[in-house]
């Protein structure tokens, strides 16, 4: 089995950090850079594509798992959208319920529509969940 840690550095990686974790077993296998960017500077597209939404990495990096918050969105999506309502409706519904993209903006018709794809992706997650049994019935009654 192996184990993984992952630690936030408050600042540069020096030899004797490393050649402590190496004297109690660790082998470095990653380093991640960040820095500041300027405002106009175009970001590069991730190499493996972005992170489906909904969906976030896990806390040990090796999976991805559901983001509660975004699961929320989607799944409030399909209801309103089931439910017939026009893209302004849904995206004042979902601003009104206090959920926000994944950049943290308030929903708009637009926004709602470009996740279109996305409900169709994790449509049938969605439609196999207990809760989505529980929402079901409820709308059958409205």
């Amino acid at each position: 089995m192996i184990e993984r840690i992952r630690e936030k550095s408050s600042g540069n990686l020096t030899q004797d950090e490393i050649a402590k974790r190496v004297a109690e077993g660790w082998k470095l296998v990653a380093v991640e850079w960040e820095r500041e960017r300027a405002e106009a500077e175009p970001v590069a597209p991730e190499p493996w594509g972005e992170v489906p939404f909904g969906l976030r990495v896990s806390g040990d990096c090796a999976h991805l798992e559901d983001d509660p918050h975004e699961r929320e969105a989607l799944i409030a999506m399909m209801e309103l959208t089931i439910e017939d309502g026009p893209y302004s409706s849904i995206a004042d519904e979902l601003n009104r319920r206090g959920l926000r993209t994944r950049e943290g903006h308030r929903w708009t018709p637009v926004s709602v529509f470009q996740m279109l794809p996305r409900l169709i992706e994790v449509g049938p997650k969605i439609f196999s969940s207990e809760e989505w049994e529980k929402r079901r019935q409820r709308l059958a009654q409205i």
